[in-house]
């Protein structure tokens, strides 16, 4: 028997988990670390709290296996997307990694929609200029911190710094270079023209691999430090939302899967490159050599649910202390009593702005109905529907581009909720099935390993051998007709309200 290690370097933690080569879990580590805000918009992490957290879990899952390093046949890497980390000649740390979520750079971002052109922009790396995006972090630091950038000779993402850390390698791959706004997307490069464009040095960015590519191999320093063997194979790996693709199993053309976390993604994989022009979708090369995939995200799903117990739900929240329910679970009670369409109430869920398909930082959360006779079983079950909506709104624009889907996987939190999976299987037209294994990103860069290894011949046979689906909602055709009447007058909501949205955010 071999085994495998997959770590995620999350936002609030990182995850070390070993497994066997047929994806069983054996032992798993977290360990948290602190979010830095300076200032209002700022979101910061030390990329030394990470490195000290690979540490401890990897020496953590060890000990608690006792199984012996020799047998681990390689690990992958996975992590939060976008964070800029900036080293010296020497490989120090420069400055504190600004990550994902951080929003500080909106007049970089038009700096670079100024330099490259929006729609070539676009064309080449598949997304508009956004401020979570590492490019405009970079030309942050250049704008702000000028000598901190000229002292820059290496600029790496999140778990690329950790990659580093373990094998005394730069380098990244496909799936988290996507998100940095200078890889040419099509053609699974780095784009001298959008470089040139923004006069970034080449040379400042490591070697793109594909995820299942062996990048390099650990150290003795950290086999010492670590207790992992010296020359065990660290594989490319992933961002967060493709090493959950593989994960879950989402590595054929027809496939996709929706994660309903604080915010939803909708993940659709697809062998030919397809770009929105409008930049509604992201369009990113995904875990699988030679393929993408294309993701829509609401900004606020299971936020928005949380967001409704915690001001509205005390009741229900008492009520599951000390039993078996959770608090989410009387809602969903609740809510099932009201009928499909909330007895004509509708919610738009954009409580923090909105990307998919909107894309408008201004757009706000919205009661469309409301009325003396609705209660507040109706409100519960128009958040969730309204949710759902938004979901759908990233099926349709995916539709729009020639991307099938007809097989749909669940993850997240708001995937516990019977009720939640059915009205999307509903909403969707489609199937809708849960994960057996609940480790996503870990095992899905475990798997990129074991492909590295050889233990598998390719992606795709990694999943079919290992991923197993457990309860699956089928859409009934009924309801199916039935929410497609409040999807179509869902849809008007928004543009009849997107001058005063933009109003409002000025007063």
């Amino acid at each position: 028997m071999k085994y495998l290690i997959g770590i995620d370097i999350g936002t609030s933690g990182t995850k070390t988990v070993l497994f066997t080569q047929t994806g069983s879990v054996v032992a798993s580590d977290t360990a948290e670390y602190p979010l830095y805000q300076p200032q209002n918009g700022y979101a910061e992490q030390d990329p030394a709290d990470w490195w000290k957290a690979t540490i401890t879990t990897i020496q953590a899952v060890l000990k608690k296996s006792g199984v012996d390093s020799g047998k681990i046949a390689g690990i992958g890497l996975s992590g939060q997307m976008h964070g800029l980390v900036m080293l010296d000649e020497q490989g120090e740390v420069l400055r504190r990694s600004i990550i994902w979520c951080d929003q500080r750079t909106t007049k970089e971002c038009e700096e670079i929609t100024e330099k490259v052109g929006k729609e070539r922009l676009i064309k080449i790396t598949a997304n508009p200029a956004l401020t979570g995006f590492t490019a405009s972090k970079i030309l942050w630091v250049r704008n702000h911190e000028p000598t901190v950038y000229a002292k820059c000779r290496h600029i790496l993402l999140p778990k690329d710094y950790i990659r580093y850390k373990l094998t005394g390698v730069f380098a990244t791959e496909v799936s988290d270079a996507s998100g940095m706004q200078l890889l040419d997307v099509t053609n699974r490069c780095w784009s001298d023209e959008v470089l040139e464009k923004l006069g970034i040095d080449k040379s400042l960015l490591g070697k793109v691999y594909e995820s299942p590519e062996v990048t390099g191999k650990v150290t003795q320093t950290v086999a010492e430090l670590t207790g992992l063997k010296a020359g065990t194979i660290v594989v490319g790996g992933a961002g967060d939302n493709a090493a959950a693709a593989v994960g879950t199993g989402v590595v054929e053309d027809g496939k996709a899967f929706t994660t309903i976390g604080t915010s939803g993604v909708v993940f659709a994989h697809t062998s030919n490159i397809s770009i929105d022009l409008k930049g509604r979708v992201h369009t990113f090369c995904c875990a699988v050599p030679g393929a993408w995939h294309v993701m829509g995200v609401t900004q606020a799903a299971g936020l928005s649910r949380k967001w409704f117990r915690d001001n509205f739900c005390q009741a229900e929240i008492e009520a599951s202390q000390g039993t078996q329910l959770d608090s989410y679970d009387l809602m969903d009670m609740k809510a099932a009593t009201s009928p499909i369409g909330a007895n004509r109430l509708l919610y738009l869920p954009y409580l923090m702005g909105e990307r998919t398909p909107h894309l408008d930082a201004n757009a706000r959360g919205v009661f469309f109905g409301l009325s003396a006779m609705h209660t507040k079983n109706d409100l519960l079950r128009a958040v969730i529907e309204g949710v759902s909506y938004s979901l759908k709104d990233s099926m349709t624009v995916l539709a729009s581009m020639n991307i099938s889907v007809d097989n749909m996987a669940i993850c997240g939190g708001g995937s516990k909720s019977t009720l939640w999976r059915q009205m999307l299987a509903d909403v969707y037209g489609c199937s809708v099935k849960t994960i057996a294994s609940k480790e996503g990103a870990a095992l899905g860069v475990a798997l990129l390993a074991a492909v590295g290894a050889g233990i598998y011949g390719s992606v795709a046979e990694a999943c079919k051998a290992v991923i197993e689906y457990g309860d699956t909602q089928q859409p009934d055709e009924s309801n199916v007709k039935e929410y497609a009447k409040f999807y179509a007058l869902y849809k008007e909501i928004y543009p009849n309200l997107k001058t005063s949205f933009e109003k409002l955010g000025k007063l």
